[in-house]
């Protein structure tokens, strides 16, 4: 009770997005490999606030220990018992295929060797749409949600891989709720020019936005990220837009500009970076050893609350 009297009184941005899962049927939820106490005990908060029921995957003795160790209660969450890692991937993966699991999130094992087997052609997880990272920041003193992407997965995307990192991002805002997004395309300048490609391609992005081949939100680029986010920058470059200065999704580059702007929120501002993968089959909530607790049960309360959605647009269709 005291929980739900918290998330009442002192409502956030992360906590609007967790109670609105919580409204939702937790979604059943294959993690692998989780064999330390951060995974582990990020995993069971999640399924003690009612975002999803696990199914843990990795060294059952394992486990086990790292439970007891911690003093956390495994309760009735099954444990599917695989010998290592790399086991506990491609199990977590082939579970998911079966259709015995809706999300698919990370345990201690790392990133590359999870989405390895996500990304295998024969036996992974991949659809026609590229698969891209979103980070869900709240940036303290900003009244949006701050959709970053792709600032962890796409290295140097071209022009076909952003549309679908766009569109990954559009998506997600709209299906958890969010209403229709402002997407800025981020450069370095507000200008087109050959100097730098990336205006380019933010030009081009926004023509596919009026052709139809990205749907579903209000796209603007090149902007920097000062008239992206500031309606006085914006106003002063003279930059007519409803996305200028207010844009909700930031569409970075490169992974390597994504990953600064993602850091220096976090450890400037002291935003918290909630993560997801898109475009799999399944969404994949992918967690730090250094996210708070809130900022794991954001990750999971935002992918729980786009499966659960998905799972009601998928029945209504029928």
């Amino acid at each position: 009770m005291s929980e739900v009297i918290t998330l009442a009184t002192q409502p956030s941005k992360y906590d609007r997005l967790i109670a609105a899962a919580r409204a939702e049927a937790p979604a059943v939820t294959i993690v692998a490999h989780p064999c330390d106490e951060t995974s582990l005990s990020g995993a069971i908060e999640a399924a003690e606030t009612g975002l999803i029921m696990p199914v843990l995957v990795g060294p059952e003795a394992k486990i086990r220990n790292v439970a007891a160790e911690h003093r956390l209660d495994l309760g009735r969450w099954e444990i599917v018992d695989v010998p290592h890692s790399h086991a506990a991937a491609a199990k977590a993966v082939a579970l998911i295929r079966e259709g015995s699991g809706e999300l698919l999130m990370k345990g201690s094992l790392h990133t590359d060797e999870l989405m390895h087997e996500v990304a295998a052609s024969a036996t992974g997880l991949r659809t026609e749409r590229r698969i891209s990272h979103v980070f869900v920041m709240d940036v303290p003193g900003h009244a949006d949600t701050l959709f970053v992407t792709d600032a962890a997965i796409n290295i140097f995307p071209d022009l076909e891989a952003k549309r679908d990192i766009v569109q990954n991002a559009i998506d997600l805002w709209v299906t958890i709720g969010l209403g229709e997004p402002r997407v800025a395309i981020l450069s370095a300048v507000e200008t087109v020019t050959t100097k730098i490609p990336s205006t380019i391609e933010a030009a081009a992005l926004c023509k596919m936005a009026e052709r139809g081949q990205i749907t579903g939100g209000l796209l603007e680029g090149p902007l920097a990220f000062d008239n992206a986010i500031d309606p006085e920058a914006a106003r002063i470059k003279g930059i007519k837009s409803p996305v200028a200065g207010h844009a909700q999704i930031l569409v970075v580059p490169d992974l390597e500009a994504g990953n600064m702007l993602a850091k220096n929120l976090t450890f400037l501002t002291h935003a918290d970076a909630a993560g997801i993968v898109l475009g799999a089959r399944v969404p994949i909530v992918l967690t730090s050893r250094a996210d708070s607790v809130r900022t794991r049960l954001a990750s999971c309360a935002v992918a729980a609350l786009y499966t659960a959605r998905r799972r009601a647009a998928q029945v209504a269709a029928v």
